[in-house]
């Protein structure tokens, strides 16, 4: 890594996580000490507009307040128990958040792919309990260039050699399926063995890839039809990232899994959760699946904050006027340089055309020198997700600052 152009400080960060850490990730050349709202402020005290907002973690802002409040207070109190006993906060998160979502049932995990899992391994359970599939030939269909995390099961799903050359064998009974194909779903569907079919509705670390109009519609009724689970992996464009509280709430389908995760937390630790109705959870029964920090007090109290700041704020609503704002100024730059804009509410992408495959990137870099943090995604794509909390003076900054950093490209 090239860290002439850095501070003292800085290097010396960077040199401490080169020499004791897995090089498993490719970061930018910057160290981050401190967040407040959008901005983020690195060891030497400059400020950044945060456009990545942690993979779409910190939708509720950088340290926001009232979390912060629910997360000090019950960690004075009571951190974790296990599941071995009950305690006084899962039972009124898992009442706030089913009557949030419209579900009989949660079971509450930490990470992401977790969530994954354990939406698997409840469409398998349910595949031969009620469905009548016979024991271990459970089908689960995936959307090709899906991203849902990198466990063996993640990967085994995976179309990204990055994500799965060099790690196999790989777990059984996963096929794939082009994205926004109804017709390639639906003659995969014909198999009595597939349990369930998991989607992102929109595709995040794929480059923010929109389906066409009417996919989520079609996608519900032709699981209805073969009597096959419909799992949302809803853990990037959930929780008002789009600019509804759900993004399949674009579309008004109700899926029969729903997987949620990052934002959950408002970005202040793992939670994640798996929410469906008693046909389907009640299945598994004590000891069949767990987590030792799944559902622990303090991850139920943050939460519970977390869900309610979005509505409290209105965050979608703003998610769609600051969406729309960001595209229409990014349209109006009329770079050669940007291919095209995409995205839904405050989940965005531009794909980068250049002679030089390392464009993105260098964009990159040019944008972190002028105060704005974003990362490419799969070489030519870079993802614009801002807090949802931006506003309109916001935006406007954050597009001139892009535009003076794609004069590097020239």
């Amino acid at each position: 890594m090239n860290i002439s152009n850095i501070s003292e400080q800085t290097a010396h960060y960077i040199a401490l996580e080169e020499k004791y850490g897995a090089h498993n990730y490719h970061p930018l050349p910057v160290v981050l000490e401190r967040g407040e709202g959008v901005f983020l402020y690195d060891v030497d005290g400059k400020r950044y507009y945060d456009f990545l907002s942690g993979y779409s973690a910190v939708n509720q802002g950088h340290c926001h307040p009232v979390i912060l409040k629910a997360m000090a207070e019950q960690s004075k109190k009571l951190t974790l128990t296990s599941r071995a006993f009950y305690n006084n906060q899962l039972g009124v998160y898992e009442k706030y958040i089913t009557e949030y979502f419209g579900y009989d049932k949660v079971l509450p995990m930490n990470t992401g792919v977790e969530g994954g899992e354990t939406a698997i391994k409840l469409a398998r359970r349910w595949a031969y309990t009620k469905k009548g599939i016979e024991e271990n030939k459970a089908v689960i269909i995936f959307a090709e260039n899906n991203f849902w995390g990198r466990t063996m099961a993640a990967i085994s799903a995976s179309t990204d050699p990055s994500s799965y050359k060099g790690f196999g064998p790989f777990m059984p009974g996963f096929i794939t399926v082009p994205y926004n194909n109804t017709e390639a779903l639906e003659k995969a569907l014909q198999d009595k063995n597939v349990a369930a079919f998991m989607v992102e509705p929109i595709q995040g670390e794929a480059g923010v890839v929109l389906p066409d109009e009417g996919y989520l519609t079609t996608v519900r009724a032709l699981c209805t039809k073969y009597n096959v689970l419909f799992i949302a992996d809803e853990i990037q464009t959930g929780l008002a990232r789009t600019g509804k509280m759900l993004a399949c709430d674009h579309e008004n389908v109700r899926p029969d899994i729903l997987i949620l995760g990052k934002a959950l937390s408002g970005g202040t630790m793992p939670v994640s959760a798996v929410l469906c109705d008693d046909d389907i959870m009640m299945n598994i029964q004590p000891g069949e699946h767990g987590s030792t920090y799944g559902g622990n007090p303090l991850a139920c109290a943050v939460a519970i904050a977390a869900l309610q700041v979005l509505k409290d704020e209105k965050m979608a609503d703003n998610a769609v006027a600051m969406g729309n704002l960001l595209r229409e100024e990014l349209a109006k730059l009329q770079s050669p340089f940007i291919k095209t804009i995409r995205g839904k509410g405050l989940l965005n992408a531009i794909v980068i055309e250049h002679k030089n495959p390392d464009a993105s990137w260098d964009l990159c870099l040019a944008l972190k020198e002028n105060g704005l943090l974003a990362k490419p995604t799969h070489g030519d794509k870079i993802r614009f997700a801002p807090p949802l909390i931006i506003n309109k003076e916001q935006i406007i900054e954050t597009v001139s600052i892009i535009n003076k950093s794609l004069k590097i490209l020239a």
